[in-house]
């Protein structure tokens, strides 16, 4: 079952979680021993899903407090600071050097193109992947065992930012570390080496060992289907730095808390009930709290993440940060000599450009998530398998541009320019799209929308029966701005709200997929089309002040 480790917190079999995954003193990160790479899981126990056995690349990870909690904060970060003027322009030759690049994607699967709307904007789509590698004395100088040095480093931290088409909203959906998937077929760029595709479940977090950071996008395309334009990964070099720099964010715990056990485990966080403005190692102490927050697990602390980050966007925007220049020109310097990135983001101004349009957003439009998830017992636990409908309903509304705020976006109803023509020389092609994972198409229903079709006018309506792709949620495409009204007409008829009809450059005309939403005869349940984030995925508003940690009652004082 691997080693054991022993740091100030007693001996630990390694390999198996202590409880549930990810503890700020002796936590598993992602449960590595010495340098074995490239091996699955064994079958699990019958009846177990399969990656339930030990994590092959285990090793001592008490030195995760240290190094593994700011590093997603600092990419997001590094867009905002590098978007607040000139100051880390002036030296974008300089910072450019400092930029690591890589591939995007080291996956054989071609990620899908954006789907337009109807003004012809697309979204952006950025995986933030905190690393915990230890390829660098400055890296090494904050802690953990030497014989860790060098190692295959983990994705410890996985954040997927969406920005919406028309800028209006961002959303933000968390991955927990232990998540247990399928890993795609990554080929390393450097080496050549072919990691072949998973035949269990593999900890996602051993993505980043497959080649690099474009094996963690690929698989994140594998099992959200998203379309991912940049990654950005960071390192834990400088972080603490860049909270100082930051100059304190405020964050509240609703009583007293101290991150602290008998046996050495805990970041040490001692804060007072209330709101208390934290930075430098303090802030780092909140960002690696699991012993003390809710039921002291993974999710718990992803929550004080999120509420941490909400806070510093609230802080940066306020404009009373980070106004000497010399201390942006530092952080952007600590920034850009921790960041890995996309050969898409290879220069300072591309990422000052994309922090232009990060900006465009207002605070009360950013939400922050979790994957909705399970976790494993018995022999499983500490692991995480995605929450399968509710996640997937989650990735859909990401996939379909939808925001996980609940609100509209700026325009609720795009502006038609062309008029319809009469119903009776609409062509209409009908497509059966309900199958779903569990059930096959529903049959007849392509049939029997067109007949609904053809009794409201609609008498050029037919059947494509060639054309059966799955869609969750019922939807109009149109191929041309001189056939938005025709759609939005065909919307009209059966009650299918005018948001569910887009552009797309795949279809000829005017096409209804009857998604698996429209299962059933009888109108189109348009109130069962509304969409709501899952209250499983914990959505938090970057605008809410009132946040504020719910502290375990062990660790109160």
């Amino acid at each position: 079952m691997g080693r054991s480790s022993m740091r100030g917190e007693g001996t630990r079999q390694r390999g198996r979680h202590d409880g549930p995954p990810g503890g700020d003193g002796g936590g598993a990160s992602g449960g590595r021993s010495g340098r074995s790479v490239r091996r699955e899981h064994p079958v699990p126990p019958e009846g177990g899903p399969a990656g339930a056995g030990p994590n092959r690349r285990t090793r001592r990870t008490a030195r995760g407090g240290k190094r593994r909690v700011l590093r997603w904060v600092a990419s997001v970060l590094a867009l905002l600071i590098l978007g607040t003027g000139g100051a880390g322009y002036v030296y974008y030759k300089h910072l450019n050097g400092n930029l690591r690049k890589e591939d995007l994607t080291l996956g054989d699967k071609q990620m899908a193109d954006h789907k337009a709307n109807a003004a012809g904007q697309t979204p952006l789509n950025i995986l933030l992947i905190g690393s915990d590698a230890r390829d660098s004395e400055a890296n090494q100088e904050l802690g953990g065992a030497k014989e860790t040095f060098g190692g295959t480093p983990l994705a410890d931290v996985q954040m997927l930012l969406h920005l919406s088409a028309d800028r209006s909203n961002i959303s933000v959906i968390s991955m927990p570390r232990d998540t247990m998937l399928k890993m795609p077929k990554c080929t390393d760029p450097e080496s050549g080496e072919v990691y072949p595709a998973s035949t269990v479940d593999v900890q996602t977090n051993q993505s980043l060992g497959r080649g690099g950071p474009g094996c963690t996008v690929a698989a994140w395309y594998e099992l959200t289907g998203i379309t991912i334009d940049h990654f950005m990964m960071i390192d834990f070099a400088g972080v603490v730095s860049m909270a100082d720099a930051i100059g304190g964010v405020p964050v509240c715990v609703d009583a007293n808390v101290h991150s602290h056990t008998s046996d050495g485990k805990g970041s040490g966080l001692k804060l007072e009930k209330g709101t208390t403005s934290v930075k430098g190692e303090q802030a780092l102490q909140w960002l690696r709290t699991r012993y003390g927050f809710e039921d002291n697990t993974d999710l718990g602390r992803t929550k004080a993440q999120h509420q941490y980050l909400n806070s510093m966007v609230r802080e940066l925007r306020k404009g009373t940060k980070l106004t000497d220049p010399g201390k942006l020109m530092d952080l952007a310097e600590a920034a850009t000599s921790a960041l890995t990135v996309d050969k898409g983001l290879d220069t300072v101004k591309k990422l000052y450009d994309l922090a232009e349009e990060l900006k465009k957003a207002p605070t009360d439009r950013i939400t922050m998530t979790t994957m909705p998830n399970v976790y494993g017992t018995g022999q499983l636990s500490g692991r995480v398998y995605p929450k399968t409908d509710e996640a997937e309903q989650v990735f859909r509304m990401v996939r379909e541009d939808i925001p996980l705020d609940g609100k509209a976006s700026k325009r609720k109803t795009p502006v038609v320019k062309d008029l319809a023509a009469p119903a009776a020389e609409i062509v209409v092609t009908v497509r059966n799209a309900t199958s779903t994972d569990g059930l096959g198409p529903a049959r007849g229903r392509a049939s029997t929308v067109k007949e609904l079709l053809t009794d409201a006018g609609f008498t050029k309506a037919s059947v494509d029966s060639q054309n059966v792709e799955a869609a969750a949620r019922t939807g109009i495409l149109y191929s041309g701005a001189d056939m938005e009204g025709d759609a939005q007409a065909v919307a009209k008829a059966l009650g299918i709200p005018v948001s569910q009809v887009k552009k797309s450059t795949g279809v000829t005309g005017v096409v209804l997929s009857v998604g698996a939403d429209w299962r059933e005869d009888g109108a189109y349940p348009a109130k069962a089309a509304e969409e709501k984030t899952p209250d499983s995925a914990n959505p938090l508003n970057g605008a809410d002040e009132k946040a504020c940690m719910k502290v375990n009652p062990g660790f109160t004082w």
